[in-house]
């Protein structure tokens, strides 16, 4: 008893400290790379204050908790986030249930965690108040009857001294009680942080429950699936023959389809297609039934997956037709891992079929893969990398592919900025040299301007500017300067300023005052002074 006792005082200051450091941290809404050692700190209280995390299962956990916070150091984002709270909430759940068991119900617990974890701070303190003296212990009610008197004594004394010395007079009137506003951030900070330190059971009760993780269709008779496998074949034999002849091979297309039309459309509905599909052999054909171990129905469904991974490949052909029509994005890339990761997981439902795994085996296999995959998107620099390779294909340096959206580059900022620097050292037709230049020096100020702050600097960022200082040296070139009424639009062009809005027409109620001054007035000649 006392050393759960000792554990939970000292969880007190530990989530003080972590409020306190959070508060003097956060300012606005500028996130930079303390936003890793806050995550880090986080970390390290968790492992300080509960001594059951110091277990093989709950440091596994704490190490890819750890492994995220350093990408969150490198450059925050609200992926990364995710996945640290993820990871550290598993590790704070980890010592009441031991293991990993699967993917599903774990984030089911993750779920009831963060439904739950609010509660935690109120659900605390009831308890504290309601607990019984024990050989002599106070309760909270005793408590506060023995610290009435000290504290009424001693803010009496600290009147009395504040009235006969004024040097701690004016370190009292210098305290000022916080603010509403601040209140309310500690409150949230607290609701945040103490559930880590002091999880609810229901997050873990609420699951414990609950049936495993196996999906079935009982009932369905063989010659139904037989049939509906017999008639899916067919129509994504239809679908996929197209593609091929067409897609694939850039064969003519019949007259009134153009190759944009059939290439551009349907790459996110066929990866619906597969999802379905997918699906359906994961609910009908469970390992080990009498329709799963059908020699027929097994090779139809084979194929039906084969069918379904070459839909899959065309619509990633499809994407990559599109972004050669157009430009590549970070959105774009991140569909193409999702396209990805659709394919992996029509390979995996079909080996789990005739392997005979688990349904529990298929989630934690495709768990897997997607937090592999999500832990990549958090550390590298989608938009970077879609800026590197528009810059490199533009049809503006001889490649094949379109016209650069400067805009697009202008948009993303300091992603874009090596890629711009690199795209103005390539001999350019002078006009579009000058959009570029303006572009990246847009985005340089921008970079310098976010670095200056210690609240919005990133260790990748600082990466950054010092290449892009090294690149344009001391003197780097300025774009053209503009002439009164014009202005730069994002891709860099010159445009002239909007004409002003004309004044509105006369009413038949006119002004009698305004007319008055206006008749009053001479009408100006000649050339206005400068």
């Amino acid at each position: 008893m006392a050393r759960t006792r000792y554990s939970f005082l000292v969880k007190i200051p530990a989530a003080i400290a972590l409020i306190a450091a959070t508060d003097q941290l956060l300012h606005g809404v500028s996130f930079g790379s303390w936003i890793g050692g806050l995550a880090l700190g986080w970390a390290l209280v968790l492992l300080l204050t509960r001594p059951a995390l110091r277990r093989r299962a709950s440091l596994v956990a704490l190490a890819v908790a750890i492994g995220f916070a350093a990408a969150l150091a490198h450059d925050p984002s609200l992926l990364g986030w995710v996945l640290f709270w993820s990871a550290l909430s598993i590790a704070a759940l980890m010592p009441r249930i031991g293991r990993f068991d699967d993917a599903w119900r774990w984030s089911l617990r993750l779920l009831a965690h963060a439904a739950t974890g609010p509660l935690a701070p109120a659900l605390d303190f009831i308890r504290l108040f309601r607990a019984r003296p024990r050989l002599g212990r106070p309760n909270l009610a005793g408590l506060a009857a023995l610290l009435a008197l000290p504290l009424a004594m001693t803010g009496l004394f600290l009147a009395l001294f504040a009235s006969a010395n004024p040097l701690i007079a004016r370190g009292l009137d210098q305290l000022r009680l916080p603010s509403a506003d601040n209140m309310a951030l500690w409150a949230l900070l607290l609701l945040v942080a103490w559930p880590s330190l002091r999880p609810t059971r229901w997050a873990t009760r609420i699951v414990a429950g609950l049936p495993k993780a196996e999906i079935g269709m009982p009932g369905l008779p063989q010659a139904t699936l037989l049939l509906s496998l017999i008639l899916f074949n067919t129509v994504f034999a239809l679908q996929n023959g197209l593609d091929l002849a067409f897609l694939w091979s850039g064969a003519a297309l019949p007259k009134g389809v153009t190759l944009a039309d059939y290439a551009h459309r349907g790459a996110y509905p066929l990866i619906a297609t597969a999802l379905l599909a997918g699906l359906f052999v994961l609910v009908a054909l469970k390992p080990g039934s009498a329709s799963a171990a059908n020699p027929a129905i097994r090779r139809l469904v084979v194929l039906w997956v084969a069918q379904n991974l070459l839909l899959v490949a065309s619509s990633i052909l499809r994407t990559l037709d599109y972004v050669e029509a157009y430009s590549l994005t970070g959105f774009r890339i991140a569909a193409l891992a999702w396209m990805g990761l659709v394919a992996i997981g029509l390979t995996l439902i079909c080996w789990r079929m005739l392997a005979g795994r688990s349904a529990a085996w298929l989630i934690n296999a495709n768990a897997l893969i997607a937090t592999l995959v999500l832990g990549t998107a958090s550390v590298v620099d989608l938009e970077a990398s879609a800026a590197a390779w528009n810059v490199r294909h533009a049809r503006e340096v001889g490649g094949r592919g379109v016209e650069l959206d400067l805009c697009y580059l202008s948009r993303t900022g300091p992603s874009s900025l090596l890629s711009l620097i690199e795209l103005e050292r390539r001999p350019l037709p002078p006009k579009f040299r000058d959009r570029v230049r303006y572009v990246r020096a847009e985005a340089m100020a921008r970079l310098v301007e976010r670095q200056a702050d210690w609240h919005s600097w990133t260790w990748r960022n600082q990466r950054r500017l010092h290449t892009a200082r090294r690149l344009l040296g001391a003197n780097p070139p300025a774009p053209a300067a503009t002439w009164p009424g014009t202005h730069r639009e994002c891709d860099g062009w010159i445009r002239d300023d909007p004409a002003p809005d004309p004044m509105p027409a006369a009413t038949s109620e006119s002004d009698p005052v305004a007319e008055a001054v206006a008749t009053a007035t001479p009408p100006l000649t000649g050339t206005p002074s400068r």
